[in-house]
C-alpha cells in the first residue's frame, strides 16, 4: 500500500475548515505524564499522545473491553475478538499485532504500577475500566524509553477519592445476553481518601462456545504520611471463572454460518472439546511521591502479584476427541525509584528525570492431553522465568524562546530461564537460558512556532525481546513444547515528525508521520491448536501518518475525529511454515495490521456545559477499518469495513448527586464483516466474526452520602 498524500491533504483541509468554524468555549487543559514522566500540558508534550477522560470511557459501552472507548486514538488499533478467552488484539503503530492472545509489543501501566511483565506480556482486563478516570496513549519515540516492548504505551489513571461519601452503581444489559453490573464507594478522612469499585460482567455470546463470566474488584488508598510524602495503595483482583473460546474460522465457516464455533478436519467444534480459559490474577502495589521543594522530588514503587491460568485446547483429531491443556502459575513483583527536578543549566531551563527499575515474573508451567476437556496427563512441567534491570534518564531543556531539546536513554538487561522437569527419552530436557541487553536513546526537537501551533521531530531506538510464552514452543516440525532461546530479539529505528495546532480554545488538531525500520522482526511460524511457534524475520517497514481532531462547532455541538494509514511489509524474502519452506516475499504486508483506520463522531448536547455536562446528549460514529491480512504470504485476509454507531443519555440531577441513562446501538447497517485474525493460524482457521446489529441498555446512579 503507497501512503495517499491527496487523502492526507483531504483530511487535514477538512478538519481545518472545521476548526475555522469553531465557537469561541473555553476548553479544559488535557494533562499528561507518559511523555516527559511528570506532568505537562499534552499541547507541550514532544509526542504522539492523547488522553480519554472519564466521560468518554462511560459513554462509549458498558466498559468491559479497552476497544469501547479507545478505538478513537488514531494509530492504536484493538481488533475486538468477541473471544473473552484470548482478549483483545491491541497494536500500536503496528507492534502487538503478530499477538495470538493477550498484548505484546506495549507497555501497560495503571496508576504508575506496570501490567506488563518483563518478557513484555500484558493483559488489558487488568483494567477496571469503570474505576478508572482518564487513560493515556503514548507513541512514537519517546515510548521505546519505558523499555523493553514498549512500542507504545497504554496508562490507566483510577478515579481520584471525592471530598465527601459518595456510592455509585451502575448497571447494563445487552445483546447476546449481556449484563454488567458496578458497585463503586469513595469518600475522604482528613488526609486518607479511599476509592473502591467492584464489577461483574457476563454474557452468553454472539458465537457457539462463547459465554464468559468475569468479576474484577479495584482499591486505591491514597494518604499524606507527612507533609512532603503522599503514598498510594493499590488492589486489584481479576477473576474469570470461565471463558469459552469459540476459536476462528475458516473462509467456508465463515460464510456458512459466523455463529459457529470453530471445527477440527474431523467435525469435531470447540464446544465438543469443551475449549475455555480460567483466571485469577491478584495484585497488590504501593507508589509513594516524597516532595523535596517545588523543582525537586522521587517517586518510589513496588508491587506484587500472582496470576493463575488454566486454558484448555483443541488438540489432535480422532474418535476420542483429545485435546490439551496449559496451567500457568504465576508469581511476579518489581521495585522502581525516580527522581524528578527542574533547573536551570547556564540559565537554561531543564526538567529531567532518571531513575532505576527491576522486575522479575516466575511462571510454573504444565501442559499435558486432554478428553473431552478433562485432563488424561501431564507432559510438560517447568519453571520459566523473566527479570528486567534498567537505568533510565530523560529531560528536555528550553534552549530558546522557540526551541526546546528532548533527549532519553535507557540501559535494559532482560534475562530468561527455563528449568524442565519433565524429562524422558522421546521428551529431551528443554531447559535453557538466555539474556538480552539493550541500550535505547531517543532524541528530539520541538519548535514553538506560535502560541497555537508547535512543530516536533524525534528519533529513538528500540527493542523487543520474546516473551515467555513465544518461547514455551519449538518446530519440530509442527510446534512442539520446549524452550527456544534461538529467538533474537528484533532491534528498530523509529523517525517520527509532528505538529499541534489550537486554531481556537475550542479546537485542535494533531498530525503525526513516522517511520520504522526493524531488523529480526519476530513473526509466527506456525499456529496449531492453540500452540505458537516463533521466528526471526529478517527485516520489516512501517511507513504510516496519524491526524486527529476535536472542535466544538456550536456550544452545542462538537465534532471529533480520527484516521490514519500503515504500509507494514516485510523488506526481505524469508523461508517460514511448519515446514519451513514457505516462502514470504519482499514486499508481503505484516499481517494483523489494518491498512486504514478512522473514526468520526458529532454529538449534539442539550446543555452547553463541558465541566459537568447534565440534560440530553445525542451521538453518531463512524469507524472504518482498511483491509486486513491474515497471514505472511498475503494469500488470505480480511476486507475493509465501515460501521455506523448510534449513542444517547439521559443525565438528571438527584440531590448532589446524579441519574444517567445511556443507550447505544452499534453496526446499525448490520454489516457482515470480520472483527480480527488469528495471524498464520495452521488450520487456516483465521478468522473471528465482528458483531451484527447490537444494543447495550445502562444507568448510572451517584448519590454522595
Amino acid at each position: 500500500m503507497q501512503l495517499n498524500p491527496t487523502r492526507l491533504v483531504q483530511s487535514l483541509a477538512l478538519l481545518g475548515v472545521i476548526s475555522s468554524l469553531s465557537a469561541q468555549a473555553q476548553t479544559l487543559e488535557e494533562v499528561v505524564v507518559s511523555a516527559s514522566r511528570s506532568e505537562q500540558r499534552s499541547f507541550d508534550a514532544p509526542a504522539a499522545v492523547q488522553s480519554v477522560p472519564r466521560e468518554t470511557i462511560q459513554a462509549a459501552g458498558p466498559q468491559v473491553n479497552l476497544s469501547e472507548s479507545l478505538g478513537r486514538v488514531p494509530g492504536l488499533t484493538i481488533l475486538d475478538r468477541q473471544n473473552y478467552a484470548q482478549d483483545l488484539q491491541v497494536s500500536i503503530r503496528g507492534f502487538g499485532a503478530r499477538s495470538a492472545f493477550g498484548i505484546r509489543g506495549i507497555r501497560l501501566l495503571i496508576d504508575g504500577i506496570p501490567a506488563t511483565t518483563p518478557d513484555g506480556q500484558g493483559q488489558g482486563s487488568s483494567i477496571s475500566l469503570p474505576s478508572t478516570d482518564h487513560i493515556e496513549v503514548l507513541r512514537g519515540p519517546l515510548a521505546l524509553l519505558y523499555g523493553n516492548s514498549s512500542g507504545g504505551v497504554i496508562q490507566a489513571f483510577s478515579k481520584a477519592a471525592p471530598k465527601e461519601a459518595e456510592i455509585g452503581y451502575q448497571y447494563y444489559v445487552g445483546s447476546y445476553g449481556l449484563h454488567r453490573a458496578d458497585y463503586q464507594f469513595g469518600d475522604t478522612l482528613g488526609t486518607v481518601g479511599i476509592m473502591a469499585d467492584y464489577s461483574t460482567f457476563s454474557i452468553d455470546g454472539y458465537r457457539a462456545n462463547s459465554f464468559t463470566e468475569r468479576k474484577q474488584f479495584n482499591t486505591k488508598i491514597g494518604f499524606d504520611a507527612s507533609e512532603q510524602l503522599h503514598v498510594n495503595l493499590v488492589f486489584n483482583q481479576f477473576d474469570m471463572p470461565l471463558a469459552q473460546d469459540p476459536l476462528g474460522l475458516t473462509r467456508a465457516q465463515l460464510l456458512a454460518d459466523p455463529t459457529q464455533a470453530g471445527k477440527d478436519s474431523s467435525g469435531n467444534n470447540s464446544a465438543r472439546y469443551f475449549v475455555r480459559k480460567t483466571v485469577l490474577q491478584n495484585q497488590l502495589g504501593s507508589s509513594a511521591t516524597y516532595t523535596l521543594d517545588s523543582d525537586h522530588s522521587f517517586t518510589g514503587r513496588a508491587y506484587y502479584g500472582t496470576r493463575d491460568n488454566l486454558q484448555y485446547q483443541t488438540g489432535t483429531p480422532g474418535p476420542n476427541v483429545n485435546g490439551a491443556w496449559t496451567g500457568l502459575n504465576r508469581a511476579y513483583y518489581g521495585v522502581g525509584l525516580q527522581y524528578n527536578a527542574r533547573s536551570k543549566w547556564a540559565d537554561t531551563p531543564v526538567e529531567w528525570a532518571t531513575g532505576y527499575e527491576f522486575d522479575r515474573s516466575r511462571e510454573f508451567r504444565q501442559s499435558g492431553a486432554a478428553n473431552l476437556g478433562q485432563k488424561t496427563s501431564t507432559t510438560r512441567s517447568e519453571d520459566n522465568q523473566a527479570e528486567n534491570s534498567d537505568l533510565f534518564a530523560q529531560g528536555s531543556a528550553l534552549v530558546s524562546d522557540s526551541i526546546s531539546v528532548s533527549a532519553g536513554l535507557r540501559q535494559s538487561t532482560v534475562r530468561f530461564v527455563s528449568d524442565d522437569y519433565y524429562i524422558t527419552p522421546s521428551d529431551p530436557n528443554g531447559s535453557g537460558n538466555v539474556s538480552y541487553q539493550a541500550t535505547t536513546p531517543v532524541l528530539g526537537v520541538t519548535l514553538h512556532a506560535r502560541d497555537d501551533l508547535n512543530l516536533y521531530a524525534n528519533y529513538g531506538k528500540g527493542f523487543e525481546t520474546p516473551t515467555l510464552a513465544e518461547m514455551a514452543y519449538k518446530l519440530n516440525p509442527a510446534p512442539v513444547g520446549q524452550f527456544n532461546t534461538t529467538l533474537s530479539a528484533s532491534n528498530s529505528q523509529h523517525y517520527e515528525i509532528g505538529s499541534k495546532w489550537t486554531p481556537s480554545p475550542s479546537a485542535r488538531m494533531d498530525l503525526s508521520l513516522y517511520q520504522i525500520d526493524t531488523t529480526d522482526e519476530l513473526v509466527i511460524a506456525s499456529s496449531v491448536s492453540g500452540r505458537t511457534a516463533y521466528k526471526n524475520a529478517p527485516g520489516t517497514s512501517r511507513t504510516g501518518w496519524e491526524l486527529s481532531g476535536s472542535t466544538q462547532l456550536t456550544p452545542h455541538v462538537a465534532f471529533n475525529a480520527s484516521a490514519s494509514m500503515i504500509d507494514a511489509h516485510y523488506t526481505q524474502t524469508f523461508l517460514s511454515g511448519t515446514t519451513g519452506t514457505t516462502r514470504v516475499e519482499n514486499g508481503n504486508k505484516l499481517p494483523g495490521i489494518p491498512q486504514t483506520s478512522v473514526f468520526t463522531e458529532l454529538a449534539w448536547t442539550s446543555e452547553a456545559n463541558p465541566v459537568k455536562p447534565a440534560g440530553l446528549r445525542l451521538g453518531v460514529e463512524l469507524v472504518q477499518a482498511g483491509r486486513i491480512y491474515a497471514n505472511d504470504t498475503n494469500t488470505e485476509s480480511a476486507d475493509g469495513h465501515t460501521v455506523l454507531n448510534l449513542s444517547a443519555s439521559q443525565r438528571w440531577a438527584v440531590g448532589k448527586g446524579g441519574l444517567t441513562l445511556y443507550g447505544r446501538l452499534n453496526n446499525v447497517s448490520d454489516e457482515k464483516y470480520v472483527g480480527s485474525v488469528i495471524v498464520n493460524q495452521a488450520s487456516n482457521q483465521y478468522y473471528e466474526p465482528g458483531l451484527p446489529s447490537n444494543w447495550t441498555l445502562g444507568l448510572s446512579l451517584n448519590l454522595p452520602l
